[in-house]
């Protein structure tokens, strides 16, 4: 009886990863690239050992060979049996690393891929609506909330945050006075 072979390779999925930044360029003559990351703590990534770059929509692994600081939030690195078209492939690529290496945050402190699908509540218990997505493409980034099919944006300020409740996922918040009236009371010129 002959034994079939069969051999499982592991896609990683994007949902299953957070985005650390971009490979932006080649660096010299070396097959050397800029990874310019997208993280207010760089000194986090100062051993990396693969990375996945997205390649027409699919995580590629690149494992990295040597690597050194260019500036405080970018990276030159090199790639293990790296050739030149698997460097130009890579340029102008996003770099995403599994979830599962980020260090756990307890308190108040949270990353936005975890809190999607958390309830926002007032101080006093009222609900603000349930978190759909989170801009941080702007300098003030904000939660986009669901209520009852109204869309309701929260910014995102760490003095208004009271608790993050991740086993009831919901964070209580401080908010200004009338900032939720402004998404649910009609103005004039709406009635």
């Amino acid at each position: 009886m002959k034994t079939l072979k069969v051999s499982y390779i592991c896609q990683m999925r994007k949902e299953d990863c957070y985005f650390l930044g971009t490979i932006t360029r080649t660096h010299g003559l070396q097959g050397n690239v800029i990874l310019k990351l997208d993280t207010d703590q760089p000194e986090m990534y100062n051993k990396l050992g693969s990375i996945f770059v997205e390649v027409n929509g699919l995580l590629v692994p690149f494992f990295v060979e040597k690597q050194s600081w260019s500036k405080a939030d970018t990276k030159i690195i090199s790639f293990k049996n790296s050739t030149e078209a698997l460097v130009n492939q890579s340029i102008g690529k996003g770099v995403y690393l599994p979830l599962s290496t980020l260090p756990p945050l307890s308190g108040k402190k949270f990353y936005y891929h975890e809190v999607i699908g958390f309830e926002i509540r007032e101080a006093d218990g009222k609900t603000c609506g349930t978190i759909v997505s989170i801009n941080d493409q702007t300098a003030q980034n904000y939660f986009i909330l669901d209520l009852a099919g109204k869309e309701i944006i929260i910014p995102i300020i760490k003095d208004w945050i009271l608790e993050v409740n991740r086993e009831e996922k919901f964070i209580k918040m401080f908010l200004p006075e009338g900032l939720m009236d402004v998404f649910l009371i009609p103005s004039k010129k709406d009635e």
